[in-house]
């Protein structure tokens, strides 16, 4: 069982950067994939990246790469998601999930947090 809690959420200017956090409980979290992920109002959630259990391979939604970074600390049981450049469109709750090995389908994972806003202002 892991338990996820996000922070780092807020009102941010358009082009301004903020940091997600995720920290997990369990000692396990070494061995999981990490996920963020997004829903905006009115639409379906989003997957926005993901990194391997051990760190060495990340992915991107074409729509945040080269903005967004997905970082973990497995010492500190937490995963990051630095987000720059933040534009109106980023706006949403975020969430961080764990699963066994990347997804880019937030069906296939199995832990989820509770999510934390991000609203982006113009």
């Amino acid at each position: 069982q892991v338990q996820l809690v996000e922070s780092g959420g807020g009102l941010v200017q358009a082009g301004g950067s903020l940091r997600l956090s995720c920290a997990a409980s369990g000692r396990t979290f070494s061995s999981y994939a990490m996920g963020w992920f997004r829903q905006a109002p009115g639409k379906e959630r989003e997957f926005v990246a993901a990194i391997s259990w051990s760190g060495g391979s990340t992915y991107y939604a074409d729509s945040v790469k080269g903005r967004f970074t997905i970082s973990r600390d497995n010492a500190k049981n937490t995963v990051y998601l630095q987000m720059n450049s933040l534009k109106p469109e980023d706006t949403a709750v975020y969430y961080c999930a764990a699963s066994n090995t990347v997804y880019y389908s937030g069906s296939l994972y199995d832990y989820w947090g509770q999510g934390t806003q991000v609203t982006v202002s113009s």
